[in-house]
């Protein structure tokens, strides 16, 4: 299906102008002080193996581009892509306890933590490259390079990233729901009257933890705008009420037949493709989903704020953003044969995946600046997001650095999509992790 793309209104120009305020220029990609000293290969390059994402147009053209700027920065070096999988970085971590560890990866800051203490994740805080990289950023996220301990582990490309519902709205009109829908129950409704009418009401790719978790996250932000951050102060060593609610509205929603019972099994490849032939009626993931859903549903498909307890509440809920500015981006193997070219590859593939996110996609969620002009039509969802709810935004979710009890929502999340598992299953694991971890 075409997609009807609008122009970029003036509104969104203002706001661009405002994100990126001046060049990167290439800069963040200098010289570092020291040389690399490592042996090229045969035909006078050195080789460096980086692991990224590269699985859809979405993720395929930020690298491509990168890459081939690269050529022309440094024509010395050749690339070697390693496509990464959507598997929760297992792929990755199975590189690291085998000992084979490429040279540049991309990963999350959960995956960061866990490399940081098993030494597979290079600290950058000294190289001149990430000198240069705070010197570029956009204002406002610091945390998406500088971690919670103070450290730089990766460049990051895009800026504080957050999680959406998107809905078709086609299929709403013909079952005749309205929107928008504000509350839990409306949304309950909707969803047994998708069902009743033969569709799939919400594709989610439940086999992933991280999107599970991240659909509690949307629920919990209607009751607390710090979300998962607010779990890892000393002294919470039971779930605060805002998590339970959180939980019971969840399973509420499942026992509704918001999820396919088949939902923890099924990966993003056949969630999507649900959505996208019209066989589900809503989608949950990132804002990045904007512009894969938008050309293959073109003007039918748009996403909507998170529902809360009560029409009072969403109204004043409806800006806490699902999305903390955790660190992620190009990390670099200390185990590279190549690792000061690697290091300034790194920061040079997160500036110009920026670059293109920006100037191709239109996208004012980057990390570094840049001077170029927007050269592409503006999917109509993302001028929304540029000109309604940044602009609002109240407060963005808090980073939760914990890991034992990340991964305990992680799992227990997971588990509130599938049939005999109860809130009070939920709480009590959760409870057992917190009395451990904030005493």
């Amino acid at each position: 299906m075409k997609i009807e793309h609008k122009r970029l209104s003036a509104l969104m120009i203002t706001l661009s102008m405002m994100l990126v305020l001046s060049a990167c220029g290439g800069g963040n990609t200098a010289s570092d002080k020291n040389q690399n000293s490592a042996a090229a290969t045969d035909s006078g390059k050195v080789k460096l193996k980086v692991y990224a994402q590269h699985f859809d147009e979405d993720t395929k053209g930020p690298f491509d581009y990168a890459v081939e700027e690269l050529k022309k920065e440094m024509p010395d070096v050749e690339i070697e892509l390693d496509s990464a999988v959507q598997d929760g970085n297992q792929k990755l971590k199975t590189y690291a306890a085998t000992g084979n560890m490429p040279d540049v990866y991309f990963t999350d800051w959960q995956t960061l933590q866990t490399f940081a203490k098993s030494k597979n994740v290079e600290l950058l805080d000294d190289y001149e490259s990430t000198a240069q990289y705070k010197e570029s950023l956009n204002p406002g996220v610091e945390s998406r390079l500088i971690a919670p301990d103070g450290h730089v582990y990766a460049y990051p490309d895009t800026g504080i990233e957050f999680q959406l519902i998107y809905y078709n709205k086609s299929i709403f009109d013909k079952v005749g729901i309205a929107m928008p829908i504000k509350t839990i129950d409306e949304l309950a409704e909707a969803a047994k009257k998708l069902k009743a009418a033969g569709y799939t009401p919400m594709s989610i790719f439940g086999k992933e933890k991280w999107i599970s978790a991240a659909f509690y996250n949307g629920l919990v932000t209607r009751e607390q705008a710090a979300g998962f951050g607010a779990l890892e102060a000393q002294g919470v060593t039971e779930l605060p009420q805002a998590f339970v609610t959180a939980a019971e509205q969840m399973k509420k929603l499942q026992e509704a037949g918001l999820f396919d019972a088949n939902a923890t099994n099924t990966n993003y490849d056949q969630a999507s493709s649900q959505f996208y032939q019209g066989k589900a009626a809503m989608f949950v993931n990132g804002q990045w989903e904007i512009y894969s859903s938008e050309e293959k549903l073109g003007g039918q498909v748009d996403w909507m704020y998170w529902p809360a307890k009560d029409e009072a509440t969403y109204e004043q809920t409806k800006y806490n953003i699902d999305g903390a500015g955790s660190p992620q981006g190009y990390a670099v193997s200390p185990g590279s044969k190549n690792k000061e070219t690697a290091v300034k590859v790194a920061a040079f593939l997160a500036a110009k995946s920026a670059e293109y996110k920006y100037t191709k996609l239109g996208s004012p969620i980057i990390s570094p600046k840049t001077d170029k002009p927007i050269a592409a039509d503006v999917p109509v969802m993302m001028q929304r997001i540029a000109t309604e709810l940044l602009p609002n935004a109240k407060e963005y979710a808090k980073l939760l650095s914990n890991t034992q009890i990340q991964n305990a929502i992680n799992d227990n999340t997971q588990n509130l999509l599938v049939d005999g598992f109860t809130t009070e299953n939920f709480v009590t694991n959760l409870n057992r992790t917190l009395g451990k971890e904030n005493q």
